[in-house]
């Protein structure tokens, strides 16, 4: 067993232990769902009256105790019926285990007096586990099973490691992320809004937020255009019957939103990808072999109906569009188009910052039901797609089971400014969906042949992306993203004239400026801009007024910069263009 199995196995452990120390506190308590997640683990309970974040500690302090007496971890397997008879008072675990399949094993683990419905894995022993290496951190409300048209459980999460330095170390990373909370500066920093009018996870971006939006798409449209694709729009309700050739109906209808119509009695749902359309496009003309690649981008709105729990800001979404492209291409073909969309990609990401690693994700062998297409294809286009990550000296990592539905694919997965990971980008090689929609090519031999369709995503969603962007840089945005990116302050009235005709510089050379001649001291006025993290500010009062220089506080300087204001407006521009990070 390798480490990373026995901190799961830790983890899993550290649930039931978590579990027998509510139940000491709550005799009462029904036990819903105890997993582990990435760093730690939760367990969901309904319980007799409410706790708060402040009960913690004494669960802790239980837990504690608990592993200190040295429990055994041991399974029982047991029969569907004596499961159903043990759990008959627990409506949750019953509602479990006629849910699982008639052949599957039923085991429960029992550790000291507490046993639970569980396959495990667990330790063998709670001396196993240090008892410094986790924290129980929040509570939080849960819908059973995700569902909120089911009842509302109270979820204890706790964090997990192997030990007490490194769940410090993941502590202070926890006290970073809430100060770069993207849901919190976005709101400190008037970029985005929700409207329970609106509707949950269906973002409104303000004028300095839809900015920003804007600039992560247009570069990822230059990008991209620069490698041959060409911008499409497509509709963002469709037939069903759209679906069904396509395999969403049927793999990923729970995921989708449905529409109807008042003169129609078809089926519509508001599409979650754009190929789908992609494909109707490349099929509306007669294609030849000479034509091929063909390529298609499109940013139309996209929309998946995620539970409300699963919501978090912009980086979970009900509404949410895509940097997303197809290419439809020739066997022959593939590895110079994944050279290409690959070089797109690291294009992108070193303006961003972000360093990155590969992950190429395969399907589950185990579970060929919850894809489609035959083994011989998967096979073909799994082997095809290692072959160009090894043959291109890529680095990358396996993950099982985590392939689209369709199609194997590389997932970029970049690390952010305070170590988290994030997927973002993507190539997906897919023989299955060309087919079902009898795509076709002329070949030089005139013969008909089917297209391979490569999907792919630059930096994914511009929303999510924007999200990622305001937690990596902390809301202190590379001047060419900065919704403003210089501000002019006045010291008294008689200077709001001068101030005016130097904005009319800046704007004049397309640097978004805005100017400050409120009443207010020049000193709130500076701190009020530090807060706005804004990336220039200048002050303008009669020594500015008399002098062929500007004095520019550039952020996160304390020394004040001394510039002529025709060169700083070129540096400016060429930095901008250039999507500099660094600022002067």
């Amino acid at each position: 067993m390798n480490k990373e199995e026995k901190l799961h196995c830790q983890r899993h452990s550290l649930s039931h232990i978590m579990a027998t120390a509510v139940l000491k506190k709550f005799p009462k308590a029904k036990l819903g769902i105890g997993p582990v997640i990435d760093n730690g683990f939760y367990y969901d309970f309904l319980l007799p009256e409410k706790i708060s974040d402040s009960d913690l500690p004494a669960i802790e302090k239980e837990m504690r105790k608990i592993i200190s007496q040295n429990i055994k971890f041991e399974k029982e397997i047991v029969s569907r019926q004596e499961a159903l008879q043990r759990e008959k008072n627990n409506l949750f675990k019953v509602e479990l285990i006629n849910d699982l399949p008639k052949n599957e094993e039923i085991s429960f683990y029992k550790s000291g007096d507490f046993a639970d419905l569980c396959s495990g894995p667990h330790v063998k022993n709670s001396k196993e586990i240090n008892p410094k290496s986790f924290k129980l951190t929040h509570i939080a409300g849960a819908y059973w099973r995700g569902d909120e048209k089911n009842q509302m459980l109270t979820r204890i999460y706790g964090l997990a490691f192997d030990s007490q330095k490194e769940l410090e170390t993941y502590l202070k990373m926890l006290e970073e992320a809430r100060t770069r909370d993207h849901r919190k500066l976005g709101k400190e920093l008037d970029l985005f809004t929700f409207s329970e009018l609106v509707g949950s996870g269906m973002p409104l971006y303000t004028p300095k937020g839809a900015i920003i939006r804007k600039e992560i798409i247009n570069f990822s449209n230059q990008l991209q255009k620069a490698i041959g694709f060409r911008e499409v729009h497509t509709p963002q309700i469709n037939k069903a019957e759209l679906f069904h050739v396509s395999g969403h109906y049927e793999k990923f209808k729970d995921d989708m939103i449905s529409a109807s119509s008042h003169y129609s009695q078809d089926e519509f749902f508001l599409k979650p990808m754009n190929c789908p359309q992609h494909t109707q496009i490349y099929a509306s003309q007669k294609r030849s072999y000479r034509d091929l690649p063909i390529r298609y981008s499109d940013f139309a709105n996209l929309f998946r109906d995620e539970k409300p729990g699963e919501l978090s800001g912009l980086t979970r979404l009900r509404c949410f569009s895509q940097d997303d492209g197809h290419s439809f291409c020739r066997e022959d073909q593939i590895e110079s188009e994944f050279k290409n969309i690959l070089s797109a990609i690291n294009q992108a990401l070193e303006i961003y910052d972000m360093k990155y690693f590969i992950r190429l994700s395969l399907w589950d062998p185990e579970q060929k039901e919850k894809y489609l297409g035959d083994e011989k294809n998967w096979e073909k286009s799994q082997k095809l797609l290692e072959k160009l990550l090894k043959e291109n000296r890529i680095n990358y990592q396996v993950a099982i089971g985590e392939a689209a539905f369709y199609g194997p694919k590389m997932d970029i997965v970049v690390k952010d400014a305070i170590g988290r990971d994030w997927q973002v980008s993507t190539i997906q090689l897919d023989f299955n969906m060309p087919k079902r929609f009898k795509l076709s090519y002329t070949d030089k031999d005139s013969q008909e042949k089917t297209p391979i369709m490569i999907h792919r995503a630059i930096v994914g969603s511009p929303e999510r992306f924007m999200g990622i962007l305001i937690e990596h840089y902390g809301g202190n945005f590379p001047l060419w993203l900065a919704p403003v990116q210089v501000k002019i302050l006045t010291v008294g009235q008689n200077h709001i004239d001068f101030a005016q005709k130097l904005a009319e510089q800046f704007i004049s050379q397309e640097i978004r400026v805005e100017i400050d001649d409120s009443d207010e001291t020049v000193g709130n006025k500076i701190r009020k801009s530090a807060k706005e993290k804004i990336p220039y500010t200048l002050v303008i009062g009669d020594k500015e007024m008399g002098s062929d220089k500007l004095a520019v506080r550039v952020r996160g300087q304390k020394e004040l910069l001394s510039i002529d204001s025709q060169e700083f407006i070129t540096k400016l521009k060429s930095a901008i263009k250039n999507r500099n990070s660094e600022l002067l």
